[in-house]
């Protein structure tokens, strides 16, 4: 039973380092991302495979934490690379995005001015309205 337990604990090592690995070396966020949440998924083993080997229950809520924990950073990270736009490698703040459409619409009005008509529909409902 010993060498069951102490070949699962390398295994979950292994796991973790190549975890620890692609978070510092993945190009984009959802790879650190995937990472990270591979290393809260590897402590969580290596926590059950304790708790097992010794036949300990008193550990099972200290699971439940992690595994909430784990779930509520991957959630969080989510949220906030959803907002990121394609081709960017960040979030843009709030700030950078106001710049962003004030600088789309002084171009827009400069093109009304030299006479040039906007591509945009004026008719019907909104864009995405449900009727």
């Amino acid at each position: 039973m010993t060498w069951v337990v102490w070949s699962a604990g390398v295994l979950i090592a292994l796991g973790a380092l190549f975890a620890v690995i692609r978070a510092e070396k993945g190009p984009s966020m959802l790879d650190r991302t995937v990472a990270l949440d591979i290393c809260v998924t590897a402590v969580i083993a290596a926590v059950a495979l304790y708790a097992a080997s010794d036949r300990r229950t008193d550990v099972v809520p200290v699971l439940v934490v992690l595994s909430l924990v784990g779930f509520v950073g991957s959630v969080t990270i989510a949220r906030f690379a959803s907002v990121e736009p394609e081709g960017q490698g960040r979030v843009r703040t709030r700030e950078e995005i106001a710049a962003e459409e004030a600088a789309r619409r002084q171009a827009e009005l400069d093109e009304m001015r030299e006479g040039h008509v906007p591509d945009e529909h004026h008719g019907g409902g909104a864009e995405g309205e449900v009727r």
